[in-house]
């Protein structure tokens, strides 16, 4: 029997890497134990399951126990790992079926614990009719509560899965409503005038958005009833809370495994900890970004599955390393797509790079094309090299994906003005004969070598 590898979180980022383990040495005792009541399912796929656009739920689980079982992998649901010990080597696990506590020895661990969703103690938070989406349960809850009919649905923060979550609901007949405390929706990765014109964009498809309206409580008495804000209640049959998430961090911080600047698990480029034999991947984990080198803590299915693989390729003898993030992200509204990656201007100067930024709109099709929709790119170049920095988009069908461009440019570190040359396909259905892409960057080129004043 060769070792055992006991991981610690059974969805994307420990299941990849238990896969990758054992496909690499089959002599490799593989154990994930996994608290909840699935593993390896799609998250990101939730919001589309509320609002009916996916059936069975059951289409979200990637693979089943008896699937990993068949590749050599021991998988444990509803069985929590309540305490590592790193002298003795063994963590301790507490069966919740069988009510049961025991021990299990391991020679390599991963810590793959993810996230959960952040519940800030405000009064009334556990009332019935409260909810948060992070888990496929989280999920068929939700479903339930919206396909049972029309009501008033309060959408507490106005980030990605906030507005995904708005539109499901809206699309079941619902009256949502949105409530972001900060001045802006989508703040962490859009600039204001961007985010203030995917708000009114949002306003128009019947979806209120309330923006510096910061929630006081949530009332009712039993269930919910409503969502107080200042001396105003937003009426409200149900509440999702959709303020974030934090890195499930406890079980590595209490056996002394060292946390990093962002609160999440430190870890080097291999996905290694400060502690010999231990990794960690996926949410709970640091990424440096690839620009900056700065230190990240990124919940993107994208990101866990990556760090997921490099840890297992490392953890059997391997020698990968993770090249870094740039935090791209997408999303839709309806029509409305909205792509960011890389840094804003902001964010650069944050940084102590110089960095300028412009924006231009147009269209994703040719301007004679009926089907043609808004397109609104914006642009960050560092100043004086002109190198891509980072990008925002929003627009019509056909506008997101347009972000994979400007992410390819930036990881390489492309200049502005060579991304302006890059042979980009055009046809009148796809694009105008300059796409605005190319549009973008030759401004932006223009605007980092312009001396300044």
């Amino acid at each position: 029997m060769g070792e055992r590898l006991v991981v610690i979180g059974a969805d994307a980022a420990g299941m990849t890497a238990a896969s990758q383990a054992r496909r690499r040495d089959r002599d490799l005792e593989v154990v994930a134990f996994e608290m909840g009541d699935y593993a390896s399912y799609a998250a990101c796929g939730e919001p589309y399951y509320v609002a009916g656009f996916i059936d069975p739920l059951d289409r979200l689980i990637a693979r089943t126990p008896e699937q990993f079982a068949r590749a050599g992998v021991e998988l444990h649901l509803r069985h929590e790992v309540t305490a590592i010990d790193l002298d003795r080597r063994v963590v301790e696990v507490r069966d919740h079926e069988g009510k049961m506590t025991s021990e299990t020895g391991f020679d390599k661990l991963l810590i793959s614990t993810g996230a959960r969703a952040f519940v800030p103690p405000m009064p009334g938070r556990d009332l019935d009719g409260v909810h948060t989406l992070r888990t496929l349960g989280d999920a068929a809850a939700l479903r339930g509560i919206a396909d049972e009919g029309m009501g008033n649905a309060v959408i507490v923060g106005g980030g990605y899965i906030g507005l995904e979550v708005a539109e499901a609901f809206q699309v079941k007949g619902w009256n949502v409503t949105i409530v972001e405390g900060l001045p802006t929706i989508l703040s962490r990765t859009l600039d204001p005038e961007i985010s203030d014109q995917v708000a009114e964009s949002v306003r128009e498809m019947g979806i209120e958005v309330l923006t510096d309206a910061m929630v006081g409580g949530i009332e009712g008495t039993g269930h919910v009833t409503g969502v107080s804000i200042g001396d105003k209640t937003i009426p409200a049959d149900v509440v999702v809370l959709s303020i974030g998430s934090r890195p499930v961090v406890e079980l590595a911080r209490d056996a002394g495994i060292p946390l990093g600047v962002t609160g999440a698990v430190a870890v080097d480029d291999h996905q290694m900890t400060g502690v010999d034999g231990v990794w960690s991947a996926g949410d709970c984990a640091e990424a440096a970004h690839r620009v900056t080198g700065n230190a990240m803590n990124l919940h993107l299915g994208t990101v866990a599955n990556k760090t997921g693989r490099v840890a297992g390729i490392n953890m059997t003898g391997g020698d990968m390393a993770f090249p870094g993030v740039l935090a791209t992200a997408i999303t839709r509204v309806h029509g409305l797509e909205i792509a960011s990656t890389g840094l804003r201007t902001s964010d650069a100067e944050a940084a102590g790079v110089d960095a300028v930024d412009v924006t231009v709109k147009g269209g994703t099709a040719a301007h004679y094309m009926p089907d043609s929709e808004p397109l609104t790119i914006r642009v960050t170049a560092e100043r004086g090299t002109a190198r891509l920095l980072g990008a925002q988009i929003v627009g019509g069908r056909g506008a997101g994906k347009r972000i994979d461009v400007f992410a390819t440019a930036i990881w390489d570190g492309m200049a502005a003005g060579d991304l302006e040359w890059v042979d980009l396909a055009y046809a009148p259905p796809f694009a105008p004969v300059w796409d605005l892409i190319a549009i973008a960057a030759r401004k932006a080129a223009a605007k980092a070598k312009a001396p300044s004043t």
